[in-house]
C-alpha cells in the first residue's frame, strides 16, 4: 500500500515503506519532496523514542512551522524509525 502525505494541496511524501508508530505514519527521508521541507530550531524529548527534531514544511509561500519530525538517533526501542519522517498540524496522510 502507499502512504502520501499532503499540505496546502500539495504532495510533500509518498512511500510505499512506512512504519507506523503509535498510529503515525513514518516515512523513508528519501520519500519526501526535500524542496519542501526546511530545518526547524525545535526539539521534544519522548522517554522511549528519545529526542525529536523538526522540520518546517513550506509550500507555495506558506510555511507549516514543526508539521514534521523525526529523531536523528532514536533509542534501541524505537530503532525501526531511524531515518524516518512523521507528520501532523494539518498535514492528511492517507492510504492511497
Amino acid at each position: 500500500m502507499t502512504v502520501r502525505a499532503e499540505w496546502n494541496g500539495t504532495v510533500v511524501a509518498e512511500s510505499d515503506d512506512t512504519v507506523v508508530v503509535e498510529g503515525n505514519h513514518y516515512f523513508p527521508e528519501s520519500a519526501l519532496r526535500r524542496e519542501l521541507f526546511e530545518e526547524a530550531s525545535r526539539t521534544t524529548m519522548c522517554p522511549w523514542k528519545g529526542t525529536a527534531s523538526y522540520y518546517d514544511v513550506v509550500v507555495d509561500g506558506e510555511r507549516n512551522a514543526g508539521a514534521a519530525w523525526y529523531y536523528p538517533e532514536p533509542k534501541e526501542a524505537a530503532a525501526e524509525i531511524k531515518d524516518r519522517v512523521a507528520f501532523w498540524k494539518g498535514v492528511r496522510v492517507s492510504e492511497v
